[in-house]
């Protein structure tokens, strides 16, 4: 038959093992000495040897007590760490947070909300994923990450989508091209550039909305390149490749043979979306979730 013993006897035992006076052990524990005498008397008969050698005057551990007294308080220790880990973990201050993010949540916005959270958070694990916007989807419902930033929108079941950013398109140019003179132009006037762009598959992606972007200007892209990183677009159009078209946070990007151009008369719109699933309720979730609204109202 196997020992049912509790924690309480483990505290008892060790108060009386301490103290070797099962008055004072009481009083330490907050009881009355007849129930710890008999709690102890207890656990005796559970682990079938005598922990303590008793007479009217004194109390003595007996050898496998003294041997348990050391066992016990092993016990007991890696009980409070692991209360302690696990209080933490509750409070968001450990465990580990997997992040997604399209390229383009690194030039200002990531970095901001990175730094705030360790700096706030120290000891939680940060798992950092470069992934497209329904890449991302499929992330959080395979539990590979706990929250995502997102461009374009994600609208499935279950997932939460909360935009963050909004940012006005930009033509990202060669600078020896003849539309740099000017201050703005017109999406139109790109309709014969090469295009470098990115995979319009899986849906949602910022591709298909960038194509969505040029027809609705009246024509489609003639794409030269299809790339998936953003870095990789503007680094191919500084080396004379093609054109393309991105988020103003990328104007940031300082390169040789770079130059970006406003677009008029109104230049389309792009959000860049928090998303997570509204089922996760990740202490450390939570409070990423929560720096970003801070962030986002000291922006306002």
């Amino acid at each position: 038959m196997g020992i049912r013993m509790e924690l309480r006897h483990l505290r008892y035992f060790i108060a009386v093992a301490e103290e070797l006076h099962f008055g004072r052990a009481a009083e330490r524990l907050c009881i009355s000495q007849p129930p710890l005498s008999m709690q102890i008397q207890q656990l005796e008969r559970e682990l079938g040897f005598a922990l303590f050698f008793r007479t009217k005057r004194h109390v003595e551990l007996s050898p496998a007590g003294r041997h348990f007294l050391d066992e016990a308080r092993d016990i007991m220790s890696s009980l409070e760490r692991a209360t302690a880990a696990a209080r933490r973990v509750a409070r968001g201050e450990a465990g580990w947070l997997g992040i997604g993010f399209v390229g383009s949540a690194t030039y200002e916005v990531l970095p901001v909300l990175l730094r705030q959270f360790r700096q706030e958070f120290p000891d939680v694990e940060l798992v950092l994923r470069e992934l497209a916007s329904a890449r991302q989807a499929q992330a959080l419902k395979d539990g590979r990450i706990h929250v995502g930033l997102a461009r374009p929108a994600i609208d499935e079941p279950g997932i939460r989508c909360k935009p963050i950013l909004r940012e006005l398109l930009v033509a990202a140019l060669p600078s020896n091209h003849p539309l740099t003179e000017r201050e703005r132009i017109g999406l139109s006037e790109l309709a014969e550039e090469p295009f470098i762009l990115f995979p319009r598959h899986p849906k949602p992606s910022y591709g298909d909305y960038l194509f969505d972007v040029c027809e609705a200007a009246g024509f489609r892209p003639n794409v030269v390149e299809e790339v998936a990183e953003m870095h990789t677009a503007v680094g191919m159009v500084a080396a004379g490749l093609g054109v393309t078209l991105v988020p103003s946070c990328v104007r940031s990007e300082t390169r040789k043979g770079l130059t970006f151009c406003r677009l008029a008369p109104s230049a389309p719109v792009t959000e860049l979306s928090l998303i997570y699933k509204e089922a996760d309720h990740t202490p450390a979730l939570r409070e990423f979730i929560r720096i970003i609204r801070t962030q986002a109202g000291s922006n306002s």
